[in-house]
């Protein structure tokens, strides 16, 4: 199977996938998200589809800054989670951030989130835990 990353072309279509995905966790925190907000807060980040042979099977979503690379959004369609397509994008995404002259990757995930153990298991480590969030990061240089 060959992943790769492209340029979003359609950040509705993107932000419809982010809404669809976080859901549980917006009505668990009571976090009132729109599409049009999403869509909005994306538009300056640097977004990325994840490509499967051919399909768009996620989105991943970057800022950087003098401390690295930023994983502000990443999301697998359903249908591909739990299959190592996760693991796969993470470590596209850390060639991609090394080829950038980045040396840490960084991300924050909700405290309930079970992709906080795709995150451990690929080598990200807790840097700190606030209101309902986990700060990981992962040196990469």
């Amino acid at each position: 199977m060959s992943l790769s990353f492209q340029a979003t072309n359609d950040l509705l279509i993107s932000a419809k996938l982010t809404q669809r995905n976080m859901h549980p966790y917006y009505a668990h925190y009571g976090v009132d998200w729109q599409i049009e907000t999403i869509t909005a807060q994306i538009a300056h980040l640097e977004n990325l589809d994840i490509v499967c042979d051919g399909s768009i099977i996620g989105i991943i979503r970057l800022a950087f800054d003098d401390q690295g690379c930023y994983i502000r959004d990443f999301q697998i369609e359903e249908k591909y989670q739990n299959r190592g397509m996760g693991a796969l994008a993470l470590a596209h995404c850390e060639i991609y951030a090394k080829q950038l002259g980045y040396q840490q990757l960084r991300l924050r995930v909700f405290q309930i989130s079970p992709a906080i153990h795709l995150y451990e298991r690929c080598g990200f480590t807790r840097d700190k835990a606030e209101d309902n969030f986990y700060y990981l990061s992962k040196q990469i240089g």
